[in-house]
């Protein structure tokens, strides 16, 4: 390396450059590792090269210092790396392996879409999940699921109408299920019903009724949360969750339900609307969307609410 040192410095010399800019540029290039790149790419640039990317070396000095002596630099949590770029040098900036962790976790979770969900839905993981004997046939069916959804992700794998009492971790495991999921690459979508039903209603005055069903309807893997909490008019079962139900059920999207309701106290009460009219029929059309996207299982165990998932 000595003589392209002697050629950069006999430019340096040639060209009309500051005497403090020529200073801090020749004793960037001294720098250990901007000698070892110069030194491995050799082949790949000239004197001239070297020169014209000088600003370059000297802020890839720069930022590096500053992270050695523990300050902030242009990019906090991004270290500065010696790249070649159409013959000339280059810095980029690659995160530390902290950084990276915190922008894989963000990925994770961006893809985990929820709407009206407690806050924390988003950090539960399986490995959280207390294994209890009353939750080992979810377990096995959640990982089960994973597994088959992982290996053919284009195939129609059918979801569960998880139901039991208050508090015994439906939306918790069915939120950990999709974390899973979200560290393999995949999205999905969770939302209280009950909120979600609420809003929709009161998006009618600003015409953006299609603009809150959408993204539900069109999820890769949706959870909906809470179903038969609360009464609904005839308009919200037949063209809300109806057509979300029947877009999924032709689109063969695998869909998840929790609720305190069994499918027939569901169907019971899905039957009757808020102004008290009888509908069976309408019902039983939505039950079998139900039916078909969903295998029902009952969740059995103490009321954890308010204790550790």
């Amino acid at each position: 390396m000595k003589s392209m040192s002697d050629a950069i410095h006999k430019m340096m010399k040639e060209n009309n450059y500051q005497s403090k800019y020529k200073e801090l540029v020749a004793e960037s290039m001294q720098d250990e590792d901007v000698q070892t790149f110069l030194e491995e790419n050799a082949e790949r640039l000239t004197a001239e090269s070297i020169l014209r990317s000088s600003a370059n070396i000297y802020e890839f000095v720069q930022e590096k210092n500053k992270i050695l002596n523990n300050k902030d630099g242009i990019a906090p949590g991004f270290y500065p790396k010696l790249v070649i770029n159409k013959n000339h040098i280059d810095v980029t900036y690659v995160p530390s392996d902290e950084k990276y962790q915190e922008m894989m976790n963000l990925a994770k979770k961006n893809r985990v879409k929820t709407y009206y969900m407690p806050k924390n839905i988003q950090e539960v993981s399986l490995a959280q999940i207390d294994a209890t004997v009353e939750r080992k046939e979810l377990l096995d069916q959640v990982y089960q699921f994973i597994e088959d959804y992982i290996q053919n992700p284009q195939s129609f794998h059918p979801g569960l109408y998880l139901h039991g009492r208050f508090g015994v971790g439906k939306t918790y495991i069915l939120g950990a299920m999709a974390n899973e999921l979200a560290g393999h690459g995949y999205e999905s979508a969770m939302v209280h019903f009950p909120s979600f039903s609420y809003e929709v209603k009161q998006s009618i005055s600003s015409n953006t009724t299609s603009e809150k069903i959408d993204p539900i309807r069109h999820a890769p893997i949706l959870v909906i949360d809470d179903i038969g909490a609360d009464s609904m008019s005839s308009w919200l079962r037949d063209d809300v969750l109806g057509v979300i139900l029947q877009h999924r059920m032709q689109e063969q999207l695998p869909t998840f339900f929790t609720s305190n309701f069994s499918l027939d106290e569901l169907e019971t009460h899905l039957t009757y609307s808020q102004k008290g009219e009888n509908e069976p029929i309408k019902a039983k059309r939505i039950m079998e969307r139900v039916k078909y996207l969903a295998k029902p299982l009952e969740l059995d165990g103490e009321n954890r609410r308010l204790m550790s998932q």
